[in-house]
């Protein structure tokens, strides 16, 4: 069947929420119709418009894709329109990275099933994958995918595989573990667990305070001195899993849904929240470490520690000493988590759409009490 000749110009619209879609897209936007004539061929104009909205939810907590292009295809007068989320999307229990539906002409991009890393590149090659499905007629030279195209979009995702379902054409599925786990981690990437310390002042607060008494207490010189290296090590992971653990209890931020499919899915949102906490409390240990032991060079005269210990203080005595109480502090922490507010903890955790779908969740769940 011979391929028919595409229209001499199509515009294509990317919409985004605000946040990491908003950045991604600003950065695409320009360069995308050079790709676009360098994949498909010079036959084409290309023009590419990027706007911010808020992207509404359903009442399953889903982007209504087919909606939105109706309004904003006509409003804007692109030929295709294609959405950019951060928010993770399923078909049934299987995630996806992408959907389409040619007779609306829009498609879907879903960040955290691309990953962690290199989000710039992967986006943009599977902005092309999804255009070439939603061109009709076809361009001349694409009778079947662009090569280059394909070549890059098998790098884009673990095992994967094209699968139908209402609403859509096609979905491109992820698949295996391997694509559960790399969902996973575009989930930990997309709720920026960094931010995690700025947003708990009160904290911080606690950690730094009980760090700086450790410091200055000869009893902890004594016990650091005396703990080996693999137990302290020990003590530094069991502090940040406790304190994960308790922002985690404190804040309900574990999801307890009913039924085997919510089951599932919640348990990939438990996993993604209480890796995206020891993360961020990470962050925490490490910037609590630096400013401890810079406190320690100041405060803590080598001659003295030497005395107190009973032999010449070297940096692996500091090193010791500010290990353990950046660990004790961290545990203190925990209890100073206590005064802040849920709310600044769910915006250190969660990205803004995340956060409504929950809160859509758990009216949901009070409706059906």
């Amino acid at each position: 069947m011979t391929a028919q000749r595409a229209p001499d110009a199509v515009s294509v619209g990317l919409l985004t929420d605000d946040g990491l879609p908003r950045q991604l897209a600003g950065r695409i936007a320009e360069g995308l119709p050079a790709r676009l004539a360098h994949d498909f061929g010079d036959e084409t104009s290309w023009h590419v418009e990027h706007e911010t909205r808020s992207l509404p939810l359903d009442e399953e907590g889903n982007i209504p894709m087919l909606t939105l292009a109706e309004q904003h295809r006509a409003e804007h007068e692109w030929d295709l329109l294609v959405l950019i989320t951060d928010l993770p999307r399923r078909a049934g229990t299987v995630p996806i990275a992408s959907d389409y539906n040619v007779a609306h002409g829009v498609a879907m991009v879903s960040l955290p099933a691309l990953g962690a890393l290199r989000l710039r590149g992967r986006v943009c090659r599977l902005i092309i994958h999804l255009i070439y499905h939603l061109l009709t007629p076809r361009p001349a030279k694409a009778e079947s995918p662009p090569r280059r195209a394909l070549d890059r979009l098998r790098e884009l995702v673990a095992p994967m595989r094209h699968i139908r379902d209402r609403g859509a054409d096609q979905h491109l599925a992820l698949v295996g573990v391997r694509g559960r786990l790399r969902l996973l981690a575009g989930m930990i990437r997309d709720n920026r667990p960094w931010r995690l310390v700025p947003n708990l002042a009160g904290a911080t607060a606690a950690a730094a305070a009980t760090a700086a008494y450790g410091i200055i207490t000869t009893s902890f010189w004594r016990l650091a001195e005396a703990l080996p290296t693999l137990r302290l090590a020990g003590i530094t992971v069991l502090a940040i899993v406790v304190m994960s653990g308790w922002l985690m209890v404190h804040n309900h931020l574990w999801d307890s849904p009913s039924g085997h499919l919510e089951r599932r899915k919640a348990l990939l949102y438990n996993a993604s929240t209480a890796l995206t906490l020891m993360i961020g409390v990470a962050c925490m240990y490490a910037i609590l470490f630096g400013l401890a032991l810079l406190a320690a060079v100041v405060l803590v005269e080598g001659t003295y520690m030497a005395q107190v210990l009973g032999h010449p203080a070297g940096p692996a005595s500091y090193l010791k000493l500010v290990w353990l109480s950046t660990s004790v502090g961290i545990v203190a922490g925990a209890v100073g988590s206590s005064l802040e507010d849920e709310e600044s903890v769910r915006r250190a955790t969660y990205s803004r759409r995340e956060r409504e779908r929950q809160r859509r969740n758990r009216e949901r769940a009070e409706r059906g009490s």
